[in-house]
């Protein structure tokens, strides 16, 4: 009778291979991962060295402050705007059904000041201003006009990034109080004309349940949001790849990776701000 040949050697020789591959790969992406992080932490440094060491061109940093600033105000208040509506249609809908709808004036503003104000803003920034500073960057990267810049004794990072950077950090907050005014404007306008809902009732919760310790954390928030997406944007377009398809990799990689830290600081800060809130005033009384 014909033995069966016995496979298993060959069945482990084929998967001893992959699984080095797949360990190989694993360990590329955390090597690239830690250099990218290494990296970014030596271009922040760079930057707030060259911030605070020489004066800025008051040129660059106009032009910088009217492209991010100026030019977002439109997208900002008008996403805002709709933010608040669509807060108004779904708390209608659940404190409808408890009879509370009074009370959605409180729901919507806190909402707005201390969370969707701040994110939405850093969102259309990174969206809008972050993918354009990574291309601006990234093209004058492809095209040696870096390089150039060195070439005639001109620091880069003072003259290109600070500016930037600077802009967005001084600016944001002013976004999110565009953001905060415009959707609590289309919340109220939504809940009064469409859904009836009483004014004064709208406003008297709103001031009791919103309190400055609110807007101070959303513009707090906001503050680390502009820092991240200028320095974040900046430091994929200054490290763009030759091409048209490494400087769309940059824009890409600058909003995504933007976007991700902007969830992530927003966890961490709100914790933060409460936990230090709660510290020195234990009975959670308004301190403002």
């Amino acid at each position: 009778m014909a033995s069966i040949p016995d496979n298993s050697e060959k069945m482990i020789s084929s998967t001893l291979p992959r699984q080095e591959s797949m360990l190989s790969v694993l360990w590329t992406k955390i090597d690239q991962a830690t250099y990218v992080v290494g990296d970014l932490s030596l271009f922040v440094i760079r930057i707030f060295s060259w911030m605070f060491s020489r004066r800025l061109c008051r040129g660059t940093l106009i032009k910088s402050a009217y492209q991010i600033g100026v030019l977002s105000v439109p997208v900002v208040g008008l996403t805002g705007m709709f933010i608040g509506m669509v807060l108004a249609v779904q708390s209608f809908f659940q404190f409808s059904q408890i009879g509370m709808e009074s009370r959605m004036g409180a729901v919507i503003n806190l909402t707005l000041v201390r969370e969707l104000g701040p994110v939405l803003a850093a969102t259309m920034l990174a969206g809008r201003v972050g993918s354009s500073m990574a291309a601006e960057l990234g093209t004058m990267r492809v095209t040696e006009q870096i390089d150039a810049l060195k070439s005639m004794g001109v620091n880069p990072i003072h003259f290109l990034v600070v500016p930037r950077v600077l802009a967005a950090l001084l600016l944001i907050p002013v976004l999110t109080l565009m953001a905060d005014f415009m959707g609590i404007l289309g919340g109220f306008a939504y809940s009064h004309y469409l859904l009836q809902i009483d004014p004064h009732q709208y406003f008297e919760f709103s001031s009791q349940y919103v309190t400055g310790y609110d807007l101070l954390t959303g513009i707090i928030k906001s503050l680390f949001f502009g820092a991240c997406i200028g320095i974040v944007s900046c430091y994929f377009g200054f490290h763009s790849q030759a091409g048209a398809q490494g400087v769309g990799n940059a824009a890409t990689a600058a909003f995504v990776t933007s976007f991700v830290l902007i969830l992530a600081l927003d966890l961490m800060i709100g914790i933060s701000l409460d936990k230090i809130y709660f510290h020195f005033n234990p009975a959670g009384a308004s301190l403002f």
